[in-house]
């Protein structure tokens, strides 16, 4: 078999397949199965701030207001006990790199517990910061700002590589990626996958709407990467979201990635599924004569004038006449 080693943000993958952060990865033995299956490296399901300020909210009593601070308090620990066990149990038992996830929307003191999670043996840390902007009153710049702030703040208390997974909201994923590259990060992922409600019309309520991705999602994270990686090279990208076949990971390495981040594929096709995205990668690099991923990474990026009209290109225009 060819070499399918990679680098993530400074880690040596021995293929360019992690597991996104997920259900799939949410225990110990799981995370095991997942290494032998074949994966490249494996991102812990997420500890969420939103979820531990919600527990902490409902414990919460209006008669008690003294103890309200030591009931967060105590959630914040525990939870934070139960993603350190994680991490330590999955490094016992996973010969690849383990990467520790945090979501979160707020530069707050609990941060800080980047230190710990490095501390426990995490090999890097991936930063989703996750939210939709709906104040009239927002002040152009500061939900880029706070990637930023929150960068600078692990930075500080951490030394292990950061990731950060950028949602697709953003007006110029390109200028706040350089940001983050100035400010120390180790690579981008894009781009997380927004939660997506549903109506039932019937039941007149909220229902989640599609929970996997699907084929057609690929198209805008291979576009942002194809041109991030032209114009941000120093640092390393990810593909997340519609990666479900072997192919699609090919594309991505040559629009500039040097992972690909999958879940949706894994859940419908189980962890047997590693070995065949591999094998297929292989045979490919074997046909087309490449002895290294890092051979074809990046040829069909936005570095040329062929390459910048096509990513950058926003109407149909000839690509498309035969459609109209």
């Amino acid at each position: 078999m060819n070499n399918l080693k990679t680098t993530f943000a400074g880690l040596t993958l021995k293929n360019p397949i992690i597991i996104s952060s997920s259900g799939l990865t949410n225990s110990a033995d799981k995370n095991k199965n997942l290494a032998e299956a074949g994966a490249g490296a494996i991102v812990l399901k997420s500890l969420f701030e939103e979820q531990i300020m919600m527990e902490a909210e409902q414990m919460k009593s209006s008669e008690y207001t003294e103890g309200n601070e030591y009931i967060a308090e105590y959630i914040r620990a525990h939870k934070l006990e139960e993603y350190l066990n994680l991490i330590r149990d999955s490094k016992k038992l996973c010969d690849i790199p383990v990467i520790a996830s945090i979501n979160c929307y707020t530069d707050a003191e609990w941060v800080e517990f980047a230190k710990q999670i490095e501390q426990a043996g995490a090999d890097a840390l991936e930063i989703n910061i996750l939210a939709v902007q709906t104040d009239k009153d927002y002040k152009y710049g500061s939900f880029e700002q706070r990637h930023i702030d929150i960068l600078r703040h692990i930075k500080k208390v951490s030394n292990i590589p950061v990731i950060m997974k950028l949602g697709a909201n953003l007006t110029n994923p390109i200028a706040l990626i350089d940001q983050l590259y100035a400010n120390g990060a180790g690579a981008v992922v894009l781009f997380n996958r927004f939660y997506q409600p549903d109506i039932d019309i019937d039941k007149m309520s909220f229902v989640p709407s599609h929970i996997f991705s699907n084929e057609a999602d690929l198209a805008t994270p291979l576009r942002w990467v194809a041109i991030a990686s032209s114009l941000v090279d120093k640092l390393d990208y990810a593909v997340s979201g519609g990666a479900h076949t072997p192919q699609a990971v090919i594309k991505s390495i040559l629009a500039g990635a040097t992972a690909v981040e999958m879940c949706s594929a894994i859940y419908e096709n189980t962890a047997a599924y590693i070995a065949e995205l591999n094998k297929f990668i292989a045979d490919w690099m074997d046909k087309n004569g490449y002895d290294s991923v890092e051979q074809f990474k990046g040829k069909l990026n936005a570095k040329d004038i062929e390459g910048i009209t096509m990513w950058e290109r926003t109407q149909f225009l000839k690509y498309f006449s035969s459609k109209q």
